[in-house]
């Protein structure tokens, strides 16, 4: 099996990874204003999977097993963060398979954003309370462990990521922020205080079947050594040393590859 080699740092995860996970395509969509489309494909390739780029001008789905909307500013943001995003003929493909629960879908961060602008997921995005663009590395608790993006991860742990945004605030109205709480559809928490304003410090959620997932912290830039953050929740790392993010995207090859 062919897999992505780390830059810096051990080759024990990747000699870890299962042989049977390269035949999982990955698809990473590419829009106008697009930043972080190629991070999240060597993320799929670093966890073992195969990383398909997607133009958001097609309609093909080119076959892929699950689908990744990154971050960036698609359409440089404009009327609203993801408002243009959401009318790209390749989203109508995305809807369509996923409303259902086959699709596993996340958006990362403006991935997130067009997820709520194309009703897959609910709530809105907007511009975080103090009205600065924020950059740091982001402690947040895992909710709900059985999404197909989780999994890897245990119920109540903690994973440290990085987060950089001006349109992350989460809101939504009081009856449908009770319904994710009620539900367990709230996926991730932020931890050590709010920062952006997100109603009920929700970081991500997911929608009632648990394939699509919204996170507005970036867990591809959590997946290599020497280029993550300086912490991690599991413990003592090197300098910029943190992988908490790639069981992100073990988890849905795990998932997709066991089904």
């Amino acid at each position: 099996m062919s897999v992505e080699v780390p830059l810096i740092g051990s080759l024990t995860d990747v000699d870890a990874v299962d042989s049977n996970l390269s035949g999982i395509r990955v698809g990473v969509v590419t829009f106008p204003g697009s930043l972080d489309d190629r991070d999240a494909l060597r993320a799929v390739r670093l966890a073992g999977g195969t990383g398909v780029a997607l133009w958001h001008a097609d309609h093909d789905l080119k076959d892929v097993d699950a689908v990744i909307i990154p971050g960036g500013f698609s359409y440089g943001d404009y009327l609203r963060a993801g408002a243009i995003s959401r009318f790209a003929p390749l989203m109508e493909q995305i809807t369509a398979a996923a409303s259902g629960g086959s699709l596993p879908v996340l958006g990362i961060c403006n991935g997130f954003q067009v997820l709520t602008e194309a009703h897959l997921l609910p709530g809105s995005m907007i511009k975080n309370n103090h009205l600065h663009f924020l950059c740091r590395d982001q402690r947040l608790a895992v909710e709900n462990s059985t999404t197909a993006w989780t999994s890897s991860y245990s119920e109540g742990s903690e994973v440290v990521i990085p987060m950089k945004n001006q349109d992350g605030q989460f809101v939504a109205d009081e009856h449908t922020l009770d319904e994710l709480e009620g539900e367990g559809r709230v996926v991730f928490r932020y931890v050590g205080g709010n920062p952006n304003g997100s109603r009920r410090d929700i970081a991500g959620i997911t929608n009632k079947h648990g394939n699509v997932v919204g996170l507005m912290p970036h867990p591809e830039h959590a997946v290599e050594a020497g280029f993550g953050p300086d912490s991690s929740a599991f413990g003592e790392v090197d300098v910029r040393g943190g992988v908490d993010g790639l069981g992100i995207f073990t988890s849905v090859l795990q998932k997709l590859v066991n089904k």
